[in-house]
């Protein structure tokens, strides 16, 4: 018995030291790497630090000066919340135009990238051709940032809500196409290998052995990528490509500092909405949890 505590301690020594060991060289080369990758982009914490009290100074003026009492007075007595969100009547419809538009581009790609995923997937029978077609294709739609795709657009359709679907729908279809490809490959074979017994054909395999398996994990990165271009199309409206992006940014130019206070807060309200419903539903569709 003492025998056997003594080796296990030998044992778990030597563990701990390997551990600790991996530890220190994994550390020191997160280490070189970050001042590499530092000194190519030209980074510097130091100047990131002196920058930081001017950040501070700007999100103070954003601050609005909001008055005790006159909090619920009318829109035109300044310190009151009616004060602060007298553009709320142009703010709150482009809200709802940059969720339409996360919600329009995200429900496209989704068909569009389950399409690709079974014509992807090494285990779904599509001739290799046509694999390697749809990857290169897939990979070249997410290679190019959603910003970039959006300046394209804008130069060909000019400013508006059609540049940023194309933007989001097509970054979107890249992204997810590969994330359900892989998904695909990772079903098991054995309910496949059933139905082949049977005489089924690839379509009735897809249908009755592999969609029910990646159905929940289709939906989750759904719902995932959902909130990912709400957030994305606020940034599109920055170069132009529609929604509540494009207040933002006119504030910004303006110099209207309490009227971006309330587009980012505005912001923020729907995005944490957004992820509070999608978890939701997404615990409705998977589970029947209400």
């Amino acid at each position: 018995m003492k025998t056997t505590h003594i080796e296990f301690e030998r044992y778990y020594q030597q563990i701990r030291s390997r551990q600790k060991r991996d530890a220190v060289c994994w550390s020191l080369l997160l280490l070189a790497l970050y001042f590499a990758a530092g000194s190519a982009a030209e980074f510097n914490l130091l100047t990131i630090w002196h920058s930081l009290p001017h950040f501070l100074d700007y999100m103070a003026e954003t601050i609005p000066p909001l008055s005790a009492g006159n909090l619920f007075a009318d829109v035109q007595t300044k310190g009151s919340l009616a004060w602060w969100g007298y553009r709320l009547p142009i703010q709150l419809p482009l809200i709802w135009e940059t969720l339409q538009l996360a919600l329009a581009s995200t429900l496209v790609a989704v068909a569009i990238a389950t399409v690709f995923a079974f014509l992807a997937a090494n285990n779904a029978w599509s001739p290799a051709p046509v694999r390697f077609a749809i990857r290169v294709l897939v990979a070249f739609l997410r290679t190019m940032p959603e910003l970039a795709w959006a300046v394209i657009f804008v130069m060909a359709f000019g400013i508006g809500a059609i540049p940023g679907f194309l933007a989001l729908m097509l970054h979107t279809v890249g992204s997810l196409t590969k994330l359900f490809y892989e998904a695909v490959e990772s079903a098991q074979n054995k309910p496949v290998r059933g139905l082949a017994a049977c005489g089924a054909s690839p379509l009735q395999k897809i249908r009755f052995a592999l969609w029910p398996q990646v159905k929940p994990l289709f939906l989750s990165y759904g719902f995932m990528r959902l909130e990912i271009n709400f957030r994305s199309s606020t940034i599109l409206g920055l170069v132009g490509a529609g929604g509540i992006g494009q207040e933002l940014m006119t504030n910004i130019k303006l110099d209207r500092y309490d009227q971006v206070s309330i587009t980012l807060l505005l912001i923020i309200l729907v995005v944490s909405a957004l992820d509070m419903l999608s978890g939701r539903l997404r615990l409705w569709v998977l589970e029947g949890k209400k």
